[in-house]
């Protein structure tokens, strides 16, 4: 019997993993608030709104469920919507009924860590967030870290992609960080967040014990002077002006991925430059030969 999941909020990870537990034979049902944007996806689509709780109830039994909403804007409003409230909304509809998920997944964010002193972290750290977004991604962790439902946090650091090339514009403009003081930046190509999210998945279908939380970031934190140095290379452009404003909220730290290698997962792209080189060469940014 295929097993389903239910990916909730199935925008481009959501789509992603979709389609590749589709094509590993497992029933998938994306949730958006327009599912007509799932039309040429492959996957089935509903619309839905998660914050109705009657559209809520309508959602068919699924044995894994995966929480990947993402906030329609940076204030505390919805972003309080988008995670802690709809979260736990999402965790009270399943939780009970006559056939609860084997497993839930919530996608979070490295927001939740405050360090900025480059310390390396995992998930053993503190995590004492000072923005909202930190705190309130915190707040829906520990709704389903107390819930009764079997579930596991997913934190991943930044996300980058085809069409998440903001850095790469930035470079290629001659734009660069400043080299001192050194501020380490972490990373996951998008096709690493479906992997991981798959993997874990596989884990739990298979009657493995998860932890309650991973780390997802590759395996070579970096000094973001470096990334877009190296970037600057591959576009061979020279960078005429240093700039301050990449690092206005971002914390210097260094993300400890063991917990999630030692599950078993191996990196697509475990380095920028890996991950890079393929974002460049798919966006039409490298002639074909360049290596």
């Amino acid at each position: 019997m295929k097993t389903t999941t239910l990916i909730l909020g199935c925008g481009d990870i959501g789509t992603t993993l979709g389609q590749a537990l589709k094509a590993d034979g497992h029933k998938v049902i994306g949730v958006r608030r327009d599912a007509a944007r799932l039309a040429d996806t492959g996957l089935k689509g509903i619309s839905a709104d998660l914050g109705d709780a009657t559209a809520l109830a309508e959602l068919p039994d699924a044995d894994i469920l995966v929480y990947v909403v993402s906030a329609d804007r940076f204030e505390e409003e919805a972003y309080r919507a988008a995670y802690p409230d709809g979260l736990k909304a999402v965790l009270a509809e399943f939780g009970g009924r006559k056939r609860p998920p084997k497993h839930v997944f919530f996608v979070s964010s490295t927001s939740v860590y405050a360090q900025q002193g480059g310390e390396t972290v995992d998930e053993a750290s503190p995590t004492e967030p000072t923005g909202f977004s930190g705190a309130l991604m915190r707040e829906a962790e520990q709704a389903l870290i107390d819930h009764a439902l079997p579930g596991s946090v997913v934190r991943f650091s930044g996300i980058y992609g085809p069409g998440r090339d903001r850095l790469i514009r930035q470079v290629g403009e001659g734009r660069i960080a400043a080299a001192t003081p050194a501020m380490y930046s972490n990373r996951i190509h998008r096709d690493d967040c479906a992997g991981v999210l798959a993997h874990l998945i596989g884990r739990a279908l298979a009657g493995e014990s998860l932890h309650e939380l991973y780390l997802a970031s590759d395996c070579e934190p970096a000094p973001l002077h470096e990334v877009m140095a190296w970037l600057a290379r591959q576009l061979k452009v020279e960078a005429t002006e240093t700039i301050q404003s990449p690092l206005r909220r971002r914390a210097s730290k260094r993300c400890d991925n063991a917990r999630l290698l030692e599950s078993g997962y191996r990196f697509r792209f475990p380095t920028f430059r890996e991950g890079y080189l393929q974002v460049l060469r798919e966006g039409g940014y490298l002639p074909e030969a360049t290596t």
